[in-house]
């Protein structure tokens, strides 16, 4: 089939990942592959060499950097209008828990789920992530508890994290939001402050007196990163052919992992873990 394709979307289960990045490195063929490239790093290493050996590019799927909410935060910070950086917060709410199954080989809510934040954070300031203080918990009331458990996976997780800078942002996230899909973020400056997620399908409803009700959330990601699913594929495109530069390198998604498994080992031991002990 390699022989027959211009380009490779891998978008099969996490575990096939590495494997066919490296098929199709040895093919010469452009890659996008969602994140993530593997769960561990040394898998991560490997993929990535084999594509660097072959000279194809390879694109990972962290599509909130082509939603137009983000972009804007992220052209905000570059070009000054927030000011100095204090603070960000990030909320990531799934309608419901994924499947017993899914959960089984899906990484854990920090590499499967929060990554995505700890990417956009790292996106939108322009810079690293050193340090994290992580938690996780099966809260009572959470479905399919016992499916958590067996996973030896976490239903809410919070993480601290302090960026190189001296940034400190908080990243919060659920397996299950009774009022849909829910991803924001928040950016406190010095000369302004932004959210991304400000919408008519804001899935939060406000307890002040006289509030309007707001709209119904958003169904699940598909629906809400419908446009950016659509512009990161569009990107890739232009990256395979040549025609501009990878928006989404390799080095970015390894960077988010290292914190996710940094986040993790910061839950299990119960500390603050720097980035660069994993990494």
């Amino acid at each position: 089939m390699l022989d027959e394709v211009d380009a490779l979307v891998i978008a099969s289960a996490t575990d096939a990942h590495a494997d066919m990045i490296e098929a199709a490195a040895w093919a010469g063929k452009p890659i996008f592959c969602e994140k993530p490239i593997a769960l561990d790093l040394d898998g991560t290493d490997t993929a990535i060499a084999a594509a660097e050996r072959a000279g194809v590019p390879l694109q990972v799927g962290f599509q909130r950097r082509f939603d137009a909410g983000y972009r804007a935060a992220r052209d905000l910070v570059a070009a000054g209008g927030i000011g100095t950086p204090y603070a960000v917060r990030t909320a990531s709410h799934d309608p419901a828990p994924p499947s017993a199954s899914f959960m089984a080989t899906s990484g854990g809510l920090f590499r499967d789920f929060m990554v995505h934040d700890f990417d956009a954070v790292r996106f939108v300031l322009g810079g690293e992530i050193a340090e994290v203080h992580a938690y996780g918990e099966v809260p009572d009331g959470m479905p399919a508890p016992d499916d958590f458990a067996a996973a030896g996976d976490v239903a809410t997780g919070t993480a601290l994290l302090r960026c190189a800078d001296g940034t400190l942002a908080v990243a919060t996230a659920s397996r299950h939001d009774p009022r849909g899909y829910d991803v924001r973020m928040e950016v406190f400056g010095s000369a302004d402050s932004v959210m991304v997620g400000w919408d008519d399908r804001l899935a939060l409803r406000s307890s002040q007196p006289g509030a309007a009700p707001p709209a119904a959330g958003w169904p699940d990601f598909l629906a809400r990163f419908e446009d950016a699913y659509r512009a990161e594929l569009a990107a890739f495109v232009e990256v395979a052919r040549g025609e501009r530069d990878n928006p989404c390198p390799p080095s970015d998604a390894r960077a988010a992992l290292a914190v996710a498994i940094a986040c993790d080992t910061s839950r299990t031991e119960g500390r603050p873990v720097a980035v660069e002990e994993v990494g």
